[in-house]
């Protein structure tokens, strides 16, 4: 059995016939001039966009690329996708780790920085490659490739009774076929002083099919309290497919918690965030953190100040109640915890 790492464009499969999710991976967008053809964009951003994915590849599935309003170059889901020059310039601040991961990593494939809460880096296969991603230059190749590899990892977690929550991250977790999946979470669970299973993905969001029954299934069975924490950072993301997806994951129990970065271009205004907030809310989502940018090298034109992104929160608590507000954060490098901004 293979787990599966390095930025794959393409997802496993030990089944004759691939799963719907998998083929919609399969038959993601790779290509800049695809991208900008099937949305009727000038031919201007094709070669920028192509010197730009040499360095970090276009990868946009098809039902997020449906989602972009046609002939705008400045739609914030396309903005989170499409390769640009700006990628290619440094800017001062800028890192490779930005949040020094790995001075948190405990065996290959375990990082930790928290008290209680240890991450696996499951793959380094993605859902989506999100132009700002602080894992884009992350060495996922030096990790585990099988269950068996997973074992230094795994005896430091059984030797440490202070863990009782495990996340799953990469890359994306729900990229891995169910067999693997259920096989880490199994060995997770067969840990007695863990508790609770969290996995970051962005597949529910990008690929809403992944949200299967054997998926559900897996999720309930386990003996571990599962939370999914999903990525969506504009409204527009949220069509009834994906709504239908994050409803089957509240509907079967499981915690649903989102969280999002403050892009520039993006969600940078209140519209865009309260417009999100409201969405999540009516389907029993929690906005749970709104990320200040993590300055990794090629996205800094994403930043957004911290004094704007206080304003925005300021305003947002004036027309939601609370439990609609994120928190707004920043990770650092050698922190015990997110630093709260507001």
């Amino acid at each position: 059995m293979a787990i599966v790492t390095g930025k794959s464009h393409s997802v496993p499969t030990t089944a004759k016939r691939t799963a719907r999710w998998q083929r919609a991976l399969n038959s993601a967008v790779r290509d800049p001039g695809e991208l900008l053809r099937r949305l009727h964009l000038p031919s201007d951003y094709l070669a920028p966009a192509r010197r730009a994915a040499r360095l970090f590849p276009l990868f946009a599935p098809l039902s997020f690329v449906r989602r972009m309003e046609v002939g705008n170059p400045h739609d914030p889901l396309l903005r989170q996708v499409l390769p640009l020059e700006l990628e290619l310039h440094p800017t001062e601040g800028d890192q490779v780790d930005p949040l020094d991961e790995a001075a948190a990593a405990r065996s290959p494939g375990l990082l930790q920085k928290y008290t209680g809460r240890a991450l696996l880096i499951t793959t380094g296969a993605c859902a989506i490659h999100c132009r700002y991603c602080f894992r884009r230059h992350f060495p996922y190749n030096d990790g585990p490739r099988s269950l068996d590899q997973w074992q230094p990892a795994l005896q430091i977690l059984r030797s440490d009774p202070s863990i009782e929550e495990v996340l799953l991250s990469g890359g994306d977790p729900l990229t891995l076929v169910d067999s693997q999946l259920d096989a880490l979470i199994g060995a997770i669970a067969e840990i007695g002083h863990v508790r609770r299973l969290r996995i970051h993905t962005r597949l529910p969001i990008v690929v809403p099919e992944r949200v299967t029954e054997r998926l559900l299934a897996s999720l309930n069975t386990t003996r571990l309290t599962s939370i999914v924490v999903v990525h969506v950072n504009h409204p527009a993301e949220i069509d009834s497919q994906v709504s239908a997806a994050l409803r089957s994951l509240l509907e079967d129990g499981v915690t649903v918690l989102n969280q999002s970065v403050l892009l520039r271009g993006v969600n940078d205004s209140l519209d865009a965030l309260i417009g999100l907030s409201r969405g999540l809310i009516n389907l029993g989502v929690v906005p749970y953190y709104l990320h200040q940018l993590d300055r990794v090298s090629g996205a800094a034109h994403f930043e957004v100040s911290v004094t704007r992104g206080r304003q925005l929160v300021r305003a947002m608590r004036a027309q939601l109640p609370g439990y609609a507000v994120p928190r707004y954060v920043a990770e650092k490098p050698d922190g015990d915890c997110k630093e709260l901004i507001a």
